[in-house]
């Protein structure tokens, strides 16, 4: 069962009000009811009473004369009289509906029920007049409880909007927050007012802001130093060739120590190239041939290519990348038992997968290992960049990837990309 505080918060705020209200108007309605009192109208009704006494035929007058002065009197004061003996026979015309005789202890009180108010006033011969001054007490009461009611429902309907436009901005707010924290740092949210809530957008889209320039700064510095090493590496390279000869030990290891480098350098340099770009350069997309380029990878190192014939509106140049990266990964890792298995997915999309019988990954590492120069506990190998890049090129190009452990031990990494740019 579902508790209040996993409603959404409008309805939480929309119950916790509607509930007030219905209870001040649950509490108004039993007061009226309890403290109705005509009290007040006890003299008047006497006043009344008195005055017809006075005007009646005496008790020992024939019953048509005592009859015939109440119908008189009813024609006159617009009231419904009944006039009874001592011991409750009546001598006025019987009514529809009838007043009844009532009991002794209500003689010079007001009688109120559902049906109407009655007083009764006994006369100084001993007879009994009730009169019925109000003859609609039945719905009286109802037509009160239900105005109370259409009003408290009334304002509860109005209300509902005035909280789910104050929520609805709250909302914003929250999946504005969501989208920072899931890399979108242009999110930003619309203030709207000079409240509480608007205070809280501004100072949301003010640090949104600096957070922005702050890794906007840091990426640009780290392209610029990445971009900047290109020339020491290649002097150093340079000066390896001309100080050893081709066979030296010393010469190789140079060469190798540099290729190292060249290669985490441009692996740095198409990182921030990817991640500066705020959404994909659409003219860099051409259709390419997937299973042409994932064909000349597997064949290059030798492993097994299970695909179906997809051709795609890619950045052929990073697509390779990309695939390269992940059969480099599995070859450093699992090295043998190796697939690459490409396939047509729904919603105009493909998927490229890199299949490996290696240790597998640790459960809680999984979603770690495409973090920039994260490398799994005691596998030391590798910058820590590879599957970072392929993550940003995937996403560059408006897909995703995902890894999992296979049944039997190994990983399993699978990108899905669109067929075309949208």
């Amino acid at each position: 069962m579902k508790r209040l505080a996993d409603f959404p918060l409008h309805l939480q705020i929309f119950f916790a009000f509607s509930c007030a209200l219905f209870m001040v108007v649950s509490c108004t309605i039993a007061l009226w009811l309890w403290n109705k009192d005509d009290n007040p109208n006890l003299q008047a009704f006497a006043t009344f009473s008195e005055l017809v006494e006075q005007n009646l035929p005496p008790a020992d007058a024939p019953r048509a004369v005592q009859m015939a002065a109440m119908d008189r009197w009813m024609q006159r004061a617009h009231t419904r009289f009944a006039l009874f003996t001592a011991n409750g026979e009546r001598l006025s015309r019987p009514l529809d509906p009838p007043l009844a005789f009532p009991p002794r202890d209500a003689f010079g009180q007001i009688e109120d029920d559902w049906y109407g108010m009655r007083f009764v006033w006994p006369l100084k011969d001993k007879r009994v007049l009730v009169t019925q001054f109000r003859s609609d007490q039945q719905k009286r009461p109802w037509l009160f409880i239900l105005l109370m009611l259409g009003l408290a429902g009334s304002v509860a309907l109005i209300s509902f909007p005035v909280i789910r436009r104050l929520t609805a901005r709250l909302e914003s707010l929250q999946q504005s927050v969501e989208s920072l924290g899931r890399g979108n740092l242009s999110a930003r949210v619309t203030v709207a007012g000079r409240d509480e809530v608007a205070q809280l957008a501004t100072s949301f889209n003010r640090s949104a802001t600096q957070i922005e320039q702050l890794v906007q700064s840091q990426k640009t510095m780290l392209a610029n130093a990445s971009h900047e090493l290109r020339s020491p590496l290649m002097r150093i390279q340079m000066a390896a060739a001309l100080l050893a000869p081709d066979d030296s030990p010393t010469r190789r290891e140079l060469q190798r120590s540099v290729g190292e480098l060249d290669a985490l350098v441009e692996e740095i340099l198409t990182l921030s190239r990817l991640e500066m770009a705020s959404s994909a350069i659409s003219g860099d997309f051409q259709p390419a041939d997937i299973t042409a380029i994932a064909a000349e990878e597997c064949a290059a190192v030798q492993i097994e290519l299970q695909a179906e014939h997809v051709v795609a509106q890619v950045d052929a140049r990073l697509i390779r990348r990309l695939l390269r990266n992940l059969i480099e990964n599995a070859l450093r890792y699992a090295g043998s038992e190796i697939c690459v298995a490409l396939r047509h997915a729904a919603d105009r999309h493909f998927t490229l997968e890199v299949q490996d019988r290696g240790p597998g990954i640790p459960h809680e590492e999984l979603e770690r290992i495409f973090q920039p120069f994260y490398r799994l506990t005691h596998r030391g190998n590798g910058t820590g960049l590879g599957l970072a890049l392929v993550r940003s090129i995937s996403e560059y190009h408006g897909g995703s990837i995902s890894v999992s452990n296979r049944a039997g031990g190994g990983a399993c990494f699978c990108v899905r990309l669109p067929l075309a740019v949208t």
